[in-house]
């Protein structure tokens, strides 16, 4: 499995498998999802405490015992900062009895990285910065990154917190693709040229900050999958022609596109499918040339200036 420098500091698999879902399987299940993805070296599991409800950690969590998977042996990712249907909140409170609802659902002391959820409009980052150093200090968290943030937003945090910030999870791939977009159709009176996120892409990687796409197999605000769906027939034709050509699946195609780009992204994957979760894994090693990149970013509807 291909390694990245997870913030410019950590080697971790470019793939994390996304456990949002896992509550889908039963306990067998979640036991040969978790087997399957330690035989495809994808040992960086990304969880939320929003996630069932904090289920999927506690299903996880069994699987893993009943598979007697040493502890450092997994990279156990987390995060919190959602109050589902209420608000956001970022304050230290929530942040510390978070993480503690964390621990006891995943059955281990630390958690490998913790990631703020989703921007609280009301974020003092003094209190965040308070949490950070306590949960650091008490040996509950060891490396700390946020999720759907700009780079004011990461500035702001920064003002107080004196931990790298060594993940930012965006929503990324080529039916997604604004934040490439943004860079390419710049100073135009198109659509692609609307700066959504504060050119968020390179702020990442000129921090060292990993992005780590999520839903990349979505297109919209999970309107549902683009792959072999008929609203993208020439997308699907180009994919098919890889696929072809590299002798993989369409989902692998996707992932090849999203770790040929530069900034050595991790993809979080979704499927609780093992044929799946080994078919993704396969894409990590596929290099796609720098004309196959950018067909696939035409073919998904973008254009070049």
């Amino acid at each position: 499995m291909k390694q990245i420098k997870l913030g410019g500091v950590l080697d971790v698999p470019a793939l994390a498998v996304g456990c949002m879902r896992i509550t889908s399987l039963d306990e067998k299940g979640a036991q040969a999802f978790v087997y399957a993805a330690m035989e495809e070296e994808l040992n960086f599991f990304d969880h939320a405490d929003i996630y069932g409800g904090g289920e999927c950690e506690t299903v996880f969590a069994k699987a893993v015992s009943a598979l007697k998977i040493p502890r450092d042996k997994l990279f156990l990712q987390s995060k919190c900062g959602i109050v589902p249907g209420k608000m956001y909140d970022f304050s230290k409170e929530h942040i510390l009895s978070s993480v503690d609802g964390i621990l006891k659902r995943l059955d281990t002391d630390y958690l490998d990285v913790l990631l703020l959820h989703r921007p609280d409009a009301l974020m003092e980052p003094e209190e965040v910065a308070e949490a950070f150093d306590l949960l650091e200090s008490q040996g509950k968290v060891r490396y700390f990154g946020v999720s759907n943030m700009r780079p004011d937003q990461i500035r702001l945090l920064k003002k107080c917190v004196r931990q790298k910030i060594v993940a930012n999870q965006l929503q990324f791939s080529p039916m997604h693709a604004e934040m490439v977009s943004v860079g390419l159709e710049v100073n135009m009176g198109t659509d692609g040229a609307v700066d959504r996120d504060g050119g968020i892409l390179n702020y990442c990687r000129l921090h060292d900050i990993t992005v780590q796409p999520w839903s990349p197999f979505q297109y919209g605000f999970f309107e549902g999958v683009y792959l072999k769906n008929e609203k993208f027939p020439e997308f699907n034709k180009t994919v098919a022609q890889l696929c072809e050509k590299y002798g993989v699946e369409d989902t692998a195609i996707i992932v090849a596109w999203l770790c040929r780009h530069p900034a050595d992204m991790q993809t979080v994957t979704g499927t609780m499918n093992v044929g799946r979760l080994r078919a993704l894994s396969r894409g990590a090693s596929v290099r796609l040339t720098r004309e196959e990149w950018y067909r696939l970013y035409l073919a998904a509807g973008h254009i070049l200036p």
